[in-house]
């Protein structure tokens, strides 16, 4: 690695500014069982933002009842502050697989949110704030094992009947790709 080094500092100029530790918003720590990746401090500064700090954390991001619907008699709330969250929260899904769904759930509403639409996304928040020192641990001596899990919750958008798919592939304990999104199309089955 150190001739690999030299070699490339001829080539090019650089400099080694040793194992990497924050990037972007995200978070790096070397501890004894391998790498841990999380963004933590970005977590607490959206909490902070959003005046979410001083919360009651919650177990879960999403309350499994909820069914969000595009059309309803609630309140319209503002825009560019449900828009915030929801952005801030899509950055904080590249290290936390686990807010992925409802991150996507909140996402479809961002042009005329109203109070349940707000009311989810605080619900994440509050999630975040009981959680915010979760990531993904990437071990050494962990299995090259690779698993698979999928989901899909049929038909479950009220307005369009679509429904949302969601996936995540781990090497090991370590998920390393994972998506949640509505569907393109409404299947007429479930094969």
């Amino acid at each position: 690695m150190k001739d690999f080094k030299k070699n490339m500092m001829k080539k090019f100029e650089m400099s080694d500014l040793g194992n990497l530790t924050y990037f972007l918003g995200i978070e790096f720590e070397m501890n004894s069982q391998g790498i841990l990746i999380h963004q933590r401090k970005y977590a607490q500064d959206v909490l902070k933002r959003f005046n979410m700090l001083n919360c009651k954390p919650i177990s879960t991001p999403v309350d499994t009842w909820v069914k969000l619907s595009l059309v309803n008699d609630e309140k319209e709330v503002n825009p560019t502050l449900f828009k915030q969250i929801v952005v801030s929260l899509r950055y904080l899904c590249h290290t936390r697989p686990d807010i992925a769904y409802g991150v996507g759930l909140i996402s479809r509403y961002m042009v005329k949110p109203t109070t349940s639409h707000l009311v989810t996304a605080k619900r994440i928040l509050r999630y975040v704030k009981g959680t915010s020192s979760y990531g993904i641990q990437y071990s050494k001596n962990q299995s090259g094992e690779l698993v698979g899990y999928s989901y899909s919750d049929w038909s479950g958008d009220k307005d369009d009947k679509k429904s949302t798919a969601a996936y995540v592939f781990m090497i090991g304990n370590a998920a390393f790709s994972w998506s949640s999104k509505k569907e393109s199309m409404v299947a007429l089955s479930s094969c």
